[in-house]
């Protein structure tokens, strides 16, 4: 029996992707060119690869339902999402492209069954099942949220999540106290 599928996959990733949302909107927009160093992404170019990266997944795990993958995919699937993470230039068309890409992505994980998840794909170097490739992005949003919260903190900022926290912290406290 398997416990985690694409439903739980579909409600964690809405979840990460929500809070990604999140600090795309509390950034202000003459932030967004902000860069932690300078040989590193903007605010801007982190949302935006974040808001396209997902499309490489739907079109592998449902639009054409591959078995393999070769590196020349890989390339053409990281140019187009480079292309398409260029066409946005400012923070409501980042925000905008956040939400559609990420509700698209999170139907192609509600609508696959287990065995679809389980299927084998071969890649460059091996194989993976799509439910791996598929946590994969969810990891890979992760991953970058980080940044993007280490990148607030350098701004001046503290995280939502952080925030949250605290707020939790401190109401426990005070209920302690009475």
């Amino acid at each position: 029996m398997n416990y985690y599928g694409a439903k739980n996959m579909a409600n964690s990733w809405r979840t990460v992707r929500d809070n990604t949302i999140k600090i795309a909107e509390e950034i202000p927009a003459d932030k967004y060119s902000f860069r932690a160093t300078a040989d590193t992404m903007s605010v801007a170019e982190l949302l935006a690869h974040m808001a396209t990266n997902t499309m490489w997944g739907v079109s592998v795990h449902m639009v054409n339902k591959k078995d393999a993958l070769s590196a020349e995919d890989f390339g053409a699937f990281h140019a187009a999402a480079r292309q398409a993470s260029a066409a946005l230039t400012n923070k409501d068309a980042i925000i905008a492209a956040l939400k559609a890409n990420g509700e698209a992505m999170a139907h192609t994980l509600e609508s696959m069954s287990d065995e679809t998840l389980g299927q084998t794909i071969s890649v460059p170097g091996g194989s993976k099942t799509r439910f791996e490739m598929l946590l994969g992005l969810k990891e890979h949003e992760m991953h970058h949220r980080g940044q993007l919260m280490v990148m607030e903190r350098l701004m001046g900022m503290v995280p939502h999540m952080t925030r949250a926290r605290q707020e939790r912290m401190a109401a426990a406290a005070a209920a302690a106290k009475k």
